[in-house]
């Protein structure tokens, strides 16, 4: 086994939650050594539906979410499914959702995803400043569409969460509506307005060019499959797959959905799991989209893009091995149609990821059980790229002893 010279921070995963890391590292004046075995945005950062949900504060295992659950896990192609070969493997995750949705956990997690927004938010600004990126954000805001009224009532506990928590939104329907997205079938009769809700031209393109920020300040990329983590003395020993390893100051394990392998050995058993999350990008001139849709009731949104429309979401429990199935897609893309007279379903590229999730909805940020040269940083499921700059500036604090920007108790590793 050869061991290179000792580096200052090795990033292992090369995402939006490890390139930005990189970005505020550099920034704090450490330099910051990204490894990944693909390449920088190569993974589920590559095919997201591209939004900065700073709205999003209701933790996904709400009562409502879960009152759906029987129904929708009896479609097979419906906005949540479990492949019944995964369901033994996934029970006690899906344990942990079901308390996670009791009010006294929901209540803890919006609180405390509301205090990391408000970080995300902020950091986001901070670096897209200072990477010279405002070009690549859209500031057009999001229509979350209902069929009826009876299904816009129904959002009204969420609604009070949001005016706590001073999110501006409005009810539209009618004429306010057509004009703030023309060309919807009449099925959809009303919609929630977020206005300040942002999105980014391409989400594969963002994630790069802060990658590419992160090394004209310094930092450098290695393309390499990580075996192991081993804290030795005063460092961490990083094993590669190839034999060969590498010395680090400290190590962030940022690796997303892949991240258990490398922290259960450090006696970390976290409870991660696997949203696949399948989408369609189609050709720019499939529809006349203003902004960014939500069909919440059916699991998935479409989003304009510089690459095209892309229509996408839903929920597959099926962690990293099962194959694709695309028909989850296909089954989007129809019910887009439906609702969007006039798209133009052909010439469109498939594509699935991996979104690293955990039952409360909360990431896992803080230090490893065994070593506090270890920092954690995955499990941020729908909002790797929302919380990615307020994720790289927590993880730049405590590596460098500074006091963290929000208490991370709410977001510790060891919190299961």
């Amino acid at each position: 086994m050869t061991t290179t010279t000792s580096i200052d921070v090795a990033i292992i995963g090369a995402g939006i939650i490890g390139v930005s890391t990189a970005f505020k590292l550099q920034e704090a004046g450490r330099t910051a050594v990204l490894i990944d075995r693909t390449g920088i945005a190569e993974e589920t950062s590559r095919g997201n539906a591209g939004a900065f949900a700073f709205s999003d504060v209701i933790p996904m295992a709400t009562s409502g979410v879960l009152g759906k659950l029987p129904r929708w896990l009896s479609d097979p192609l419906g906005p949540l499914t479990i492949r019944p070969e995964y369901l033994p493997q996934i029970t006690p995750w899906l344990l942990r959702f079901w308390r996670a949705g009791w009010p006294d956990k929901v209540a803890a997690s919006l609180k405390a995803q509301s205090a990391m927004m408000r970080v995300a938010r902020s950091e986001l600004e901070a670096l897209v400043a200072s990477a010279g990126l405002d070009g690549m954000i859209r500031r057009d805001g999001v229509l979350e569409l209902y069929e009826s009224d009876d299904e816009l009532k129904k959002t009204a506990r969420d609604d009070e969460a949001k005016s706590a928590e001073g999110i501006e939104f409005r009810h539209v329907r009618g004429a306010e509506l057509s004009e703030l997205q023309p060309g919807l079938s009449p099925r959809i009769t009303c919609a929630t307005f977020i206005p300040k809700w942002q999105t980014v031209s391409d989400p594969y393109d963002y994630a790069v060019a802060v990658g590419q920020a992160a090394m004209a300040r310094g930092a450098s990329f290695r393309q390499a499959e990580v075996a192991q983590v081993l804290p030795e003395g005063d460092g961490v020993v990083i094993q590669f797959t190839d034999g060969s390893s590498l010395r680090a100051r400290q190590v962030v394990v940022a690796g997303g959905a892949w991240s258990k392998q490398l922290t259960a050995p450090l006696g970390d058993d976290i409870p991660l799991e696997t949203e696949r999350g399948y989408n369609t990008t189609l050709p720019g001139y499939s529809f006349d989209l203003k902004r960014q849709l939500v069909f919440g009731g059916h699991g998935f949104v479409v989003t304009p893009l510089a690459s095209g429309i892309r229509v996408g979401g839903a929920v597959e429990l099926g962690g990293l091995k099962l194959a694709p199935n695309f028909k989850r897609a296909d089954a989007m893309l129809t019910k887009a149609a439906n609702f969007m007279p006039g798209l133009v379903t052909t010439g469109g590229k498939q594509w699935m990821g991996f979104r690293p999730s955990l039952p409360d909805s909360l990431p896992a940020i803080g230090f490893s059980r065994r070593s506090r040269h270890v920092v954690y940083a995955f499990g941020h499921g729908h909002l790797g790229l929302t919380q990615s700059a307020g994720t790289g500036k927590l993880v730049a604090e405590l590596l460098t002893g500074a006091t963290p920007s929000l208490n991370l108790t709410p977001f510790s590793p060891q919190r299961f």
